[in-house]
């Protein structure tokens, strides 16, 4: 039997090997705190229409309320650091903003095929149970993540490392071994509220808060219906998430694209698509180009409405002709912002 000491360098390594640029360790039962606070936050309706956040807080408030027998997490993180600053392409309103997780490769399959590597290692290693989490059960990933020492969350709510920034992608594997866990991070914000400051929508309201019914990113990924008019113009021509309180973080001046997995570099039709491009996709379409990317999931309708949006956000009246020929849109959403970015084209100043 190996040495638990041991066992958890060979972990680290090979989780290097394969592509991970952190790895923590922490016990199931770190971080009971983060369930109160997910419960106050539903409790407040903070969630927006989120609802699987609310039908499984139970099991999310706790590893071992989802899997009894857990007894250590392992938190592994993995970079997707871009090479340049993700709002450049606020200035250039006929151009679409994709943000920089979408851009390449879904995350899920990535993350999820190098944690399965990882789970037969330690399984070969020492036969155990073990299971491993990526975004989509009801995981607390941040805060695990922070008592194995990976991270801290930053007053964003995003994990920040001083390695890395906070363009992280993370991962958990809950296992039945007693893992000596690693000291806890610590937070290293201080008085900076470069993030605050930089959400569009004031989501951030306050250290380590966030009201999703303002996040742009839950407006154009989560949310199903009409986005509400107060944060149109907000959104600018951002149609599928946004990276502002990420990208304003100092730390990221450590983080390097060479440090990024390879699969979450861009593609090149993603970096700055053309609204009118975007605006004539057909379901067919839709899901030939977005094959293989977290885009796909939020269907051509809802990825039509936050192009309308944009559209008349942009004052090109250019996209008048492709607005107009969505206005009559089956689905209502799509028809309502195409009438809405319409009527902001049509008053839009033109000329010198």
């Amino acid at each position: 039997m190996l040495e638990p000491a041991s066992l958890k360098e060979r972990i680290r390594a090979e989780a290097e090997n394969l592509g991970f640029v952190s790895c923590g360790f922490a016990r199931a039962d770190a971080v009971p705190e983060a369930g109160e606070r997910l419960k106050e936050w539903i409790a407040a309706g903070r969630h927006g229409s989120m609802g699987w956040m609310e039908e499984r807080a139970g099991q999310r408030a706790h590893p071992q309320a989802l899997w009894q027998e857990a007894k250590s997490v392992i938190a592994l993180a993995m970079s997707y650091a871009p090479a340049g600053d993700p709002r450049a392409l606020a200035g250039t309103p006929d151009r679409a903003r994709i943000s920089v997780y979408a851009q390449g490769a879904d995350y899920h399959k990535t993350v999820k095929k190098a944690l399965k590597a990882l789970a037969r290692f330690i399984v070969d290693a020492v036969p155990s149970q073990l299971k491993v989490f990526v975004d989509t059960a009801p995981v607390m990933e941040k805060p695990l993540s922070a008592a194995a020492g990976i991270g801290w969350q930053g007053k964003h709510t995003n994990l920040l490392s001083r390695e890395h920034g906070n363009w992280l992608f993370l991962g958990v594997i809950f296992t039945e071994l007693e893992l000596e866990p690693d000291p806890p991070a610590s937070l290293h914000c201080g008085s900076c509220t470069a993030c605050m400051v930089a959400c569009p929508t004031g989501a951030i309201d306050g250290p380590g808060q966030i009201d999703a019914r303002r996040c742009i990113s839950y407006l154009t990924i989560e949310h199903s219906g009409p986005i509400p008019a107060e944060f149109r113009e907000a959104l600018g021509n951002r149609i599928y998430g946004c990276d502002d309180c990420l990208a304003a973080c100092p730390w990221n001046r450590f983080a390097s694209q060479a440090q990024a997995n390879k699969a979450f570099l861009p593609r090149a039709e993603l970096t700055a698509p053309r609204l009118a491009d975007l605006l004539a996709l057909d379901d067919a379409s839709f899901r030939a180009i977005f094959a293989g990317s977290p885009i796909k999931r939020i269907g051509v309708d809802r990825f039509l409405r936050n192009c309308l949006i944009a559209a008349g956000n942009s004052g090109d009246d250019a996209l008048l002709g492709p607005v107009k020929r969505l206005a009559g849109h089956a689905d209502p959403v799509v028809a309502e912002a195409a009438t809405w970015a319409l009527e902001r084209l049509a008053s839009a100043p033109t000329g010198p």
